[in-house]
């Protein structure tokens, strides 16, 4: 499955949230790969594609950096999938 994690930052914090991914990298799990990611231009929050099969495998992930980042995830299809779906003939 995909998700569309949601990064919000700490505007204070945010050198601390680089200097964390510079050293520890992203931290997640085996079973959790990185797609793409977008940073907003005023730094506060970034967008990530996420791929897992297990959402414990995503929550996990996140208590690595919940100190530093409140997370949103959401479940997403692409486009052309939820067009199939949605064209589908029986």
């Amino acid at each position: 499955m995909l998700f569309m994690v949601i990064e919000h930052f700490d505007q204070t914090r945010v050198k601390d949230v680089y200097a964390r991914f510079q050293h520890s990298g992203r931290m997640a799990p085996a079973g959790v790969r990185y797609v793409e990611s977008w940073v907003s231009a005023d730094l506060g929050r970034c967008f990530q594609v996420m791929e897992c099969d297990d959402v414990a495998l995503l929550q996990e992930w996140v208590l690595q950096w919940n100190d530093l980042v409140r997370f949103e995830i959401v479940p997403v299809s692409t486009s052309k999938a939820a067009a199939a779906a949605i064209t589908k003939t029986d």
